[in-house]
């Protein structure tokens, strides 16, 4: 009983010991009285700081409403139409051209299998993968093409507009200068934004459009440079400088994951290509014995529900190689 009295005395000591030591020192040691002597005497910050910072937090804010501006353009263009994609794509069709092109497409690969002997559900699966697959496939390999020439040749044209505007050009005659000697497709987008200021939008605004013919990050951070230092002003050479620099570590970022999947794309490729493989040399050894998959109607549905499979796996494979930064 008591060990249990002088535990707990002990414990009711050390709690008044602790707020006495919080609340009461640093009256009685004089650290109040000592801060405020400190405060009284501190100098008052100068003049030209407090402009300074006053400036400085202008500028900031002038940043981070042209950065929401750009993020509200971005987010309204996030659904891209069809008339959008061939434009990405570097084509010159219409939208009712496409269309009628993917609906003949459709309509051979459908009719030609039936001639063949192929049954009707068969049929109509050829038909709509090839009249609305293959148009759209195609039309995603030449935007992607045209995105990676674009991607190569921006840094050098951020150099030479950088070049031109440490000459003492303006940045207008600078993208002109671009538009001269850069290669498809960088010279026709620089052209649009040349084109699209002379007839009144102002450049920050005609930059940022490039984003819209462009989906790629290296175009919205041009755009967003331009815009910003428009507004705000500032050393344009060295933010377009500072762009370049991030524009090559990417592109060599890119590269070196490029190298370090391409192990996983041999082997995806490998797994990919062995059932065709085997199908060809099984028909070159015994043609009767595989040629039910495609004379017979329950073998003509075995067949497309592996074609389904295959692709479903492939597109998984494609999904887990490649990667976005």
């Amino acid at each position: 009983m008591k060990m249990q009295t002088l535990a707990l005395a002990f414990l009711v000591a050390v709690t008044l010991g602790g707020l006495a030591w919080v609340f009461l020192y640093p009256i009685l040691s004089g650290e109040k009285k000592a801060e405020k002597r400190r405060a009284s005497y501190a100098r008052p910050e100068p003049a030209t700081r407090r402009i300074a910072d006053r400036t400085q937090r202008s500028r900031r804010e002038q940043v981070e409403e042209s950065l929401k501006e750009v993020e509200g353009r971005l987010k309204k263009a996030q659904k891209v139409t069809l008339s959008q994609r061939i434009t990405q794509a570097g084509l010159n069709y219409s939208n009712q051209q496409f269309i009628i092109v993917s609906v003949v497409l459709g309509l051979v690969c459908s009719v030609i299998p039936f001639f063949m002997g192929t049954s009707l559900l068969a049929c109509i699966g050829f038909g709509i993968a090839a009249g609305f697959g293959l148009p759209r496939w195609v039309l995603n390999f030449l935007k992607k093409r045209r995105e990676k020439k674009f991607i190569d040749a921006l840094p050098d044209a951020v150099d030479v507009i950088v070049r031109g505007i440490k000459a003492g050009l303006p940045l207008f005659d600078s993208i002109k200068v671009v538009v001269a000697d850069a290669p498809e497709p960088l010279r026709s987008e620089f052209r649009a934004i040349v084109d699209t200021q002379s007839i009144g939008m102002p450049l920050g605004e005609a930059c940022q459009k490039l984003y819209e013919r462009m989906p790629l990050p290296e175009a919205n951070f041009f755009g967003i440079v331009i815009a910003i230092q428009t507004k705000t002003g500032g050393n344009l050479s060295e933010a377009l400088a500072n762009l370049s620099k991030v524009l090559r570590d990417r592109k060599r970022m890119a590269a070196k994951i490029q190298a370090m999947s391409m192990e996983a794309k041999a082997s995806a490729a490998i797994i990919g290509a062995l059932p065709p493989i085997v199908m060809i040399m099984v028909y070159i050894m015994s043609p009767g014995y595989i040629s039910l998959l495609w004379t017979h109607p329950t073998g003509q549905l075995m067949m497309a529900g592996c074609v389904l499979w295959m692709l479903a796996g492939i597109l998984v494979m494609k999904k887990m190689i490649n990667f976005d930064f």
